[in-house]
């Protein structure tokens, strides 16, 4: 029996052995392609519904590159997308406060056609701004918005914008978490940081996809492309030139919504808020501190406001708002911000190492102060 093995073996062996000698003396001699043509591309070839390339075919349309340029000529580029068929471009802040003061802004479609828009309205605390074109054409096709408020960790989310100049540049990922809490700044322009209890995503954010849209697996607008997570740096924010790492957050649709429509209502954005400073500092992690003393000349709790009315003191320490942990001042901020003014929240507080409940009904603020 081994000797029958051994010798199958060995014809086995010399038969693969010619096999690939005359395999070899064949290539030698043969300048025919050894390559395989795929079947064309037929022209008419209709992408799947669902598609990262439908998806992104249907949405470019809307989507567009918009440069923004102050009076003194400094200027950059940022993304929009089409709000509403009367000309609206929702957007962020920092995109285009350089020239909402005697600056020019000019918004370019997909196609390539350009057009001169003006400043609707903006909101610093939001990071949140309306622009409307000058000449509106009568084929726009505003995107559909979704219900942030349904989106789950896990789910599939496509962003497009213009990273550092490359307009109609398509990325795709992930929501990799939820209500993170980001403190954002414009990088110089007024010095003020906005706050958003933000999506995470994983799709490649970078500088120049601020204002642009984050879509879901069906197309619909989720978010407002805003702020990255810098690989050189230990801030947040969308005007550094660092390459994305992954780490990249957007507005909720549903509370950019909310200010849109009040910007495009009055020009000026509203936030709801529970009339009492807190320490913006991050580093303890035990929660919102009220402050002990106002900016200013002001009271650290409002007389008769939302927090005096509920019974806080200064020195008091918020730890949860409903059911979310408040780890510090801008996360309290933050998600305070996602409400409006009348809502009514549940406060839990620390005083004297007690812990205590309390409803509060929001307040309001017009406008950046």
């Amino acid at each position: 029996l081994v000797a029958g093995v051994l010798a199958a073996a060995l014809v086995a062996g010399g038969v693969g052995g010619g096999i690939g000698y005359w395999a070899a003396e064949r290539n030698d001699n043969d300048t025919g392609s050894t390559t395989v043509a795929a079947a064309d591309t037929p022209a008419d070839l209709k992408r799947e519904p669902g598609s990262v390339a439908k998806i992104a075919n249907d949405a470019l349309p809307s989507v567009v590159t918009i440069e923004a340029q102050s009076g003194s000529g400094e200027g950059g580029t940022g993304t929009g997308f089409v709000y509403d068929k009367q000309g609206h471009i929702l957007t962020n802040n920092h995109v285009v406060a350089s020239a909402a003061e005697g600056g020019k802004l000019q918004a370019t479609f997909s196609n390539g056609k350009k057009y001169a828009a003006e400043v609707i309205g903006r909101a610093e605390g939001y990071d949140v701004a309306v622009i409307k074109l000058k000449n509106t054409p009568g084929d726009l096709k505003p995107l559909p918005l979704g219900n942030s408020d349904r989106v789950a960790v896990g789910d599939s989310t496509i962003a497009i914008g213009a990273p550092f100049g490359l307009s109609n540049t398509v990325t795709t990922g992930i929501i990799s978490a939820k209500n993170r809490p980001v403190t954002s700044s414009d990088g110089g322009q007024s010095g003020k940081s906005s706050y958003m209890s933000a999506l995470q995503t994983d799709a490649s954010i970078n500088p120049g996809n601020s204002g642009g849209p984050l879509l879901d697996g069906r197309g619909a607008v989720i978010g407002i492309n805003s702020a990255i997570k810098p690989a050189d740096s230990g801030g947040l924010g969308g005007s550094g030139q660092s390459g994305s790492i992954g780490l990249g957050f957007a507005i909720p649709v549903n509370q950019a919504k909310n200010v849109a429509q009040q910007l495009i209502k009055t020009g000026q954005p509203v936030y709801p808020v529970i009339g009492a400073s807190v320490s913006l500092q991050q580093e303890s992690g035990d929660g919102a501190t009220i402050s002990r003393e106002g900016a200013g000349n002001a009271e650290p709790i409002t007389p008769n406001g939302p927090a005096d009315k509920a019974g806080l003191k200064p020195g008091d320490v918020i730890t949860k708002l409903d059911d979310t942990v408040i780890d510090s001042g801008p996360t309290l901020i933050g998600q305070i911000w996602t409400h409006k003014p009348g809502d009514k929240v549940e406060l839990t507080y620390e005083r004297d190492g007690k812990e205590h409940t309390v409803d509060v009904t929001l307040g309001q603020r017009k406008g950046d102060s």
